[in-house]
């Protein structure tokens, strides 16, 4: 089975949040495989089904970020043969907006949720998922806590909903055991839209 954990707050006032865009990744791909978060175990909501042929389960945490270990623990000591079949996407302030980044193994970094389940796996031998929701507003004398705890700009949509879209289609890939084509095609910054009328090759540097 492949555990697809997406981090967040649990609440409506928390929906929008830059620090939920792990539930609202993993609700896109929920939404696109056709699967329903009915399951309520180890203390998260949970969807299950098959996709490419694999068992996939799919969970959002209802511990609150900083307690986030509590639940990807019970859930991959109960279902999981071992972590590297575990990914989890979180939000990344350290990344501009709409980039993504995969690894196989890793630190923390900041995130008190990534910090949380490090602690109580002890060990970070598992794919993550970061996404980038660090906006063109973003200033460092910001608090950061109260920055990632906002919703993003109006303007921001666009970039945020093409990045959850290209999410999706790398969890897809770590589904179907792929986890180095993902790194290969999502690490990469997104190209430019070409203009109809530009005469230079998109293939041109």
């Amino acid at each position: 089975m492949r555990l697809i954990v997406g981090l967040g707050n649990p609440g409506v006032e928390y929906e929008h949040h830059r620090h939920n865009i792990g539930f609202r990744v993993v609700d896109a791909f929920a939404t696109k495989h056709r699967l329903v978060f009915d399951g309520h175990e180890k203390d998260a909501l949970t969807a299950r089904g098959r996709v490419a042929g694999q068992a996939v389960m799919l969970a959002k945490p209802l511990t609150y970020m900083n307690r986030s270990g509590k639940a990807v623990a019970g859930l991959t000591r109960a279902y999981l043969e071992g972590i590297s079949d575990l990914l989890v996407v979180y939000d990344e302030i350290d990344l501009p907006l709409g980039r993504l980044r995969i690894r196989e193994s890793g630190s923390g970094g900041t995130h008190n949720g990534m910090a949380s389940i490090l602690e109580v796996l002890g060990s970070g031998g598992f794919p993550r998922l970061r996404f980038g929701v660090r906006g063109p507003s973003y200033a460092r004398e910001v608090d950061l806590a109260d920055y990632v705890l906002s919703d993003f700009e109006p303007q921001e949509s666009a970039i945020v909903e093409d990045a959850v879209a290209r999410s999706r289609d790398a969890l897809l890939m770590f589904v179907r055991g792929d986890l180095r084509r993902a790194m290969n095609t999502f690490n990469r910054d997104p190209e430019p839209e070409t203009k109809a009328d530009d005469p230079t090759p998109t293939n041109a540097r």
